[in-house]
């Protein structure tokens, strides 16, 4: 472990709580409410970037992702294939991410950050140069790549804590 891994545990650890806090006392329609007919809702924000934390993690280290390595697809029970991390979905897929509760979606994200800080404390900093995308100019490396997915996930648990704001005060 580095400096640099510390730093990046405590930021994914960060979102660990943050996702707490939004989804804390909230149910099944509260997380599947949408502020607007397209909009997204806080059940799907938290199991979006919580798909693309374990979808990018595990491309990463080279494993299977916590998502079908420990069942939560099929406890999820959606409509999509195992692989579907939500990038691009419709307003139609959207909608289609509602009666979760709380607890589902909290374990599975609790069971991604577990399964990142064990990755991160196995890196060295050098792992953090090593390419993991060549399809961009220049090629991603390991370290942008965790800086990526830290950004995609504090935008969107941002997002659901706004929405969460404007339907307490509703």
């Amino acid at each position: 472990m580095t400096a640099s891994t510390d730093l990046l545990i405590d930021a994914f650890g960060r979102i660990r709580e943050s996702v707490d806090d939004v989804l804390s006392g909230l149910g099944t329609a509260e997380l599947g409410a949408r502020l607007e007919d397209e909009a997204n809702s806080i059940g799907w924000l938290v199991w979006h970037l919580t798909r693309i934390q374990d979808d990018h993690l595990a491309d990463a280290a080279g494993t299977e992702q916590v998502w079908t390595a420990q069942g939560w697809y099929e406890r999820f029970g959606l409509p999509f294939a195992d692989f579907d991390t939500g990038f691009g979905h419709s307003p139609d897929d959207v909608a289609a991410v509602s009666g979760i509760g709380r607890q589902l979606l909290n374990g599975y994200h609790g069971a991604v950050y577990d399964n990142t800080v064990r990755y991160l404390k196995e890196l060295h900093v050098k792992d953090l140069e090593r390419v993991v995308d060549e399809g961009w100019a220049p090629p991603v490396t390991l370290g942008v790549r965790l800086v990526s997915v830290l950004a995609d996930d504090l935008q969107h648990v941002g997002q659901a804590a706004f929405i969460r704001g404007v339907l307490r005060r509703a």
